[in-house]
């Protein structure tokens, strides 16, 4: 297994710096990126639809043809060179247009369809639950290709390398230490027995050493090298929130992998679970 997770981990670490330097390249279209974003939205949309209860499941192909609109319209900014777009209107308002629309489109589906009282407004909800979870949360991600200049290379390489830098420290810190020499006390018993308060530790400071190590060269996060710690503070906190949410959709599921896909690492949702609460507090930082 733990050879299994190292050659796979290498191989997404080879696709984000891929990634990170495609600027060089492709600017301002991003092919890669948006190659990318799209199969994992698909991927883990798809995932997320299996773990949903069977009667309260929202229609695949509208569910997933809302989140592909969702990743177009993040591309907004490159659009711009080609067609004329007013200049009141940003990549948010897309965004969020594309999110109410999927909602009012899935009421308009329910009430052609309607045989009864049901499930009804549940696939609705969780229409909506899918287009915010896995369409808006990505795309603060996203927008942070957006920035001025080198800054967004910079933006990108601390929101991914600084969350997962807090799964891998965690990770080893439990795997080697846990038991060993710190001990083991569970940080949340029934929702991921695997995670450990050591573990955590462990984590966080992957995370800060991480922010600390690239702001160094980039120079980026606002407030200096204190800026720095708190950025890995706050984005490291957010990823493992961003794991437990979706660990407590798997528990709700009784599923332990959303699926196999990702060999030794799960399903797409299991790899990106972190990114999705991280990029929106990374995000906060790069406004001032």
């Amino acid at each position: 297994m733990l050879r299994t997770r190292l050659w796979t981990g290498s191989l997404l670490i080879g696709l984000a710096v891929l990634l990170l330097f495609e600027h060089r390249w492709f600017a301002p279209w991003y092919p890669i990126l948006f190659v990318c974003y799209v199969g994992a939205c698909l991927l883990a949309g798809r995932e997320l639809l299996s773990l949903l209860p069977s009667e309260a499941r929202p229609n695949a192909p509208l569910t997933l043809g809302f989140l592909l609109l969702v990743v177009m319209a993040n591309w907004l900014p490159a659009s711009r060179t080609l067609v004329p777009v007013p200049s009141g209107l940003d990549a948010w308002h897309l965004v969020g247009g594309v999110v109410v629309l999927g909602l009012i489109v899935a009421f308009l589906r329910e009430m052609w369809w309607f045989q009864g009282p049901g499930a009804n407004t549940a696939r609705v909800a969780f229409l909506a639950f899918v287009l915010v979870y896995l369409g808006v949360l990505p795309s603060f991600l996203a927008q942070l290709r957006w920035l001025d200049g080198d800054r967004s290379t910079a933006a990108l390489a601390l929101v991914v390398f600084v969350t997962k830098c807090n799964d891998i420290g965690a990770y080893f810190t439990g795997k080697f230490l846990t038991g060993r020499v710190l001990g083991r006390h569970k940080m949340t018993p029934r929702l991921s027995p695997q995670k450990t308060w050591q573990g955590g530790i462990g984590g966080m400071l992957a995370s800060v050493a991480m922010a600390v190590g690239i702001d160094a060269y980039a120079q980026v996060i606002p407030g200096g090298s204190l800026g720095a710690v708190g950025f890995g503070l706050t984005v490291g906190l957010a990823g493992v929130l961003g794991d437990l949410s979706e660990s407590l959709i798997k528990r709700d599921s009784q599923a332990k992998d959303a699926s196999q896909s990702v060999p030794g690492l799960g399903g797409v949702l299991d790899v990106v679970d972190s990114l999705l609460f991280a990029a929106p507090v990374a995000y906060v930082w790069f406004l001032f």
